[in-house]
């Protein structure tokens, strides 16, 4: 399942990740979720909306350095990765990668080309590209597709309309 909508700024993308997070509080599920896109595409963006929908509020930033951000006080405990950084997707055994996928929670990883061989596959591939606003070309926004990869992923795209 393949959905596709044009975002036309950075409050849209916020508010379009708060939706999904409010469907996968509501679905109180573990969900593995793959961000794609270049760099300044929204990835974080839409991550902060996620996390706000889980009921965080306070500021989301990208863990390029850590690797990781948790949020484990949340209803759905989550946990942020930003892989650009990593030099080699072995470095990931190192941070116990294996152990935040083995409990219930939500875990958001951008870049996850570069932690290949050591990720689960994902439920959900967010892929975010910026792009001019078809009616208004000297203005960016951005395009999201959101590709389901099994029937949990698909249902919670279903559930966004």
């Amino acid at each position: 399942m393949l959905v596709e909508k044009f975002l036309n700024d950075a409050e849209a993308t916020l508010a379009l990740g708060q939706q999904l997070g409010q469907h996968l509080l509501a679905s109180n599920k573990s969900l593995v979720i793959y961000l794609e896109g270049q760099l300044g595409a929204g990835k974080t963006t839409f991550t902060g909306g996620v996390l706000k929908g889980l009921g965080h509020s306070g500021a989301v930033k990208s863990p390029t350095y850590t690797l990781v951000e948790p949020y484990e006080d949340l209803a759905l405990p989550a946990y942020h990765f930003d892989l650009y950084r990593l030099g080699d997707p072995e470095e990931l055994e190192y941070i116990g990668i294996r152990d935040y996928f083995d409990h219930h929670a939500l875990c958001l990883v951008e870049w996850p080309n570069r932690g290949a061989g050591f990720l689960p596959e994902s439920d959900i591939v967010v892929q975010l590209t910026t792009m001019a606003m078809p009616d208004a070309p000297e203005l960016i926004g951005r395009k999201i597709c959101l590709k389901a990869n099994t029937q949990q992923g698909e249902a919670i795209i279903l559930a966004l309309g």
